[in-house]
């Protein structure tokens, strides 16, 4: 190979945009998962409180698990 020919190969590679549209869904499917998990986290505790609260007023204030 002659110094043209990997000037052109690489080029090219520089220029080929198909590997970025990967790479930029896989960053978007990071995010989103990131954001998904997030949301259950705080639902989570949301709906721990809520628990506990209307087992306390159920039970009398008596400490729930």
């Amino acid at each position: 190979m002659n110094l043209q020919a990997i000037k052109s190969s690489v080029m090219k590679f520089i220029k080929d945009e198909e590997g970025l549209t990967i790479v930029e869904y896989a960053v978007a499917g990071g995010l989103i998962t990131v954001a998904v998990a997030a949301a259950f986290v705080t639902l989570g505790t949301e709906v721990e409180t809520n628990i506990k609260d209307l087992c306390k007023a159920v039970n009398g204030n008596v400490a729930c698990p």
